[in-house]
C-alpha cells in the first residue's frame, strides 16, 4: 500500500487531482495530513518505556564438526 499524503494548506487544490489520477490504482490511498502539532516534544524521552532488545538469533551451542585430515 502506497500513501500519497497531501499537506492541509494546499489540500484543496491537489486532493482531487490527485484522488483522481490515482483513483484505478489500488495499491495507493490518496489522504489528506490533518496534524496540527508535533506529538513528540523535542528532548522528550516518549514515555521511557521502550524496550531495546538483540533481534539476531540466539547461536546455537555445541562444537563443529572436526575437519578432515588433508594429505
Amino acid at each position: 500500500m502506497i500513501y500519497c499524503v497531501v499537506p492541509e494548506p494546499l489540500a484543496d487544490e491537489l486532493y482531487p487531482k490527485l484522488a483522481g489520477y490515482y483513483e484505478d490504482d489500488p495499491n495507493v490511498t490518496v489522504i489528506v495530513d490533518r496534524r496540527k502539532k508535533e506529538r513528540r516534544l523535542p528532548g522528550s524521552t516518549g514515555g521511557g518505556q521502550r524496550e531495546i532488545r538483540d533481534r539476531r538469533r540466539a547461536r546455537i551451542t555445541g562444537d563443529f564438526a572436526p575437519f578432515p585430515a588433508v594429505d
